[in-house]
């Protein structure tokens, strides 16, 4: 259903519905927009959300490493990067001559996590090739699906009108069931709001009292009041910790904390884990290493590889395959991101790895090289293992004194 009908729907046409005033709308109409309350009287939207931090920390995470990981093209029979083919430049190097493929993702990437959709159009030569990826804002696209179940792209034009784009024309990178984390979480990150604005109400109001003064007569305010000035001015600030003299049979009670106040705590850790649930992002990669240790935290940068990017990264190699490559290219061709830097682990186990690939013959030392970012040798392409003496000379065979 489109935005417009929707609207039609939630101001009464098309079917009858109770009229609401702007200043109560009604609940469908606050849908749309993306901004109905949640249980905790808060308003959650992708802004406000953007607000907790353990949100803005899932979210710049998933983008900005889809962003950072290089995506090559392969040819499938060699294995080879296809750098000749147009597509190669666009996935790699620039999505255009302002931004680049890095930037082009982590913007569609964040479009997908805020809002449930990332596009952006693709822009073909006269033979029908892809020059170029421009961003769409995904508030300006509509999508239709046609009766074959062939996917239609309505764009809202800036100067006004619409345009169609079929599917091949358009990179479209959806969220988990093309609904935005924030909005499947809403409940959770209302929560998280509202408790950091309890918080910072209860601070900006002076918080807890430190103690109380017990007068045994019954004051006027007037009195009260003389009385905590006269406490503050000689036991406030940086004359706090000094020595008190109460007088008229007053006593001085201190106030601690309760168990309460512990809970509250925990509660707010909780919800970290709640977004980190939503994101699917394991806790400590947001910094909850209340329950972290050395183990469990290596562990948990794998599983934010298996678990959370790759999903994302397997929308993203075949978003590119569907409108950059053809029927033809993508039998012959495949699109693939490259994960071996989340992979690195301290320089020890990496030069065992590297040492145990080269005994075995599945790399050559250029590889090795090009692995450490290091120009290749001569004589670096072959697979012979360095750890054997394969080219010494054989001892001469003795030879048989004749009679």
């Amino acid at each position: 259903m489109s935005i417009l009908s929707r609207l039609g729907r939630a101001f009464g046409q098309g079917e009858p519905v109770e009229q609401k005033s702007l200043a109560q709308p009604d609940d469908r109409l606050l849908g749309i927009f993306d901004i109905q309350p949640v249980a905790s009287g808060v308003t959650v939207s992708a802004s406000t959300a953007m607000r907790v931090p353990a949100v803005a920390c899932a979210v710049g995470l998933i983008s900005e490493t889809c962003g950072a990981l290089p995506v090559k093209l392969y040819d499938r029979a060699s294995r080879e990067t296809a750098k000749d083919h147009p597509a190669y430049g666009l996935i790699h190097d620039d999505a255009n001559d302002w931004t680049s493929a890095e930037e082009l993702r982590e913007a569609l990437t964040l479009d997908a996590l805020m809002h449930g959709h990332g596009f952006a159009q693709v822009v073909r030569n006269g033979e029908g090739k892809p020059m170029e990826l421009h961003r769409i804002a995904p508030a300006a696209v509509t999508l239709d699906t046609e009766d074959g179940g062939e996917p239609r792209y309505k764009v809202r034009l800036q100067g006004g009108g619409e345009a169609i784009l079929p599917y091949s024309d358009m990179l479209h990178v959806p969220a988990f069931g093309g609904v935005s984390p924030i909005s499947l979480a809403k409940e959770a990150i209302g929560l998280a709001i509202a408790a950091e604005q309890h918080l910072t109400g209860f601070y900006s109001n002076g918080g807890r009292p430190s103690g109380i003064i017990k007068h045994p007569a019954k004051l006027d305010a007037a009195a009260a009041a003389k009385i905590a000035a006269s406490w503050f001015t000689s036991h406030g600030g940086k004359q706090a910790g000094g020595t008190a003299v109460l007088d008229e049979a007053m006593d001085y009670q201190q106030v601690s904390g309760t168990h309460t106040d512990a809970q509250f705590l925990e509660n707010r850790l909780e919800q970290v884990r709640e977004i980190a649930r939503a994101f699917r992002i394991p806790p400590t990669m947001l910094f909850e290493l209340s329950r972290g240790t050395w183990s469990n935290t290596e562990e948990m940068g794998r599983q934010f590889l298996t678990m959370t990017l790759r999903p994302w990264l397997k929308r993203w190699q075949a978003g590119y395959a569907r409108c950059l490559l053809s029927p033809e290219d993508r039998a012959r061709f495949y699109i693939e991101a490259v994960t071996d830097d989340l992979l690195t682990t301290d320089f020890a186990s990496r030069a065992t790895a590297y040492g145990q690939y080269r005994s075995m013959g599945a790399m050559t030392a250029n590889e090795v090289r090009g692995g450490l970012n290091l120009p290749p040798m001569a004589e670096g392409d072959k697979l012979d293992n360095p750890y054997i003496s394969t080219g010494a000379t054989a001892p001469a065979k003795p030879q048989d004194n004749e009679q």
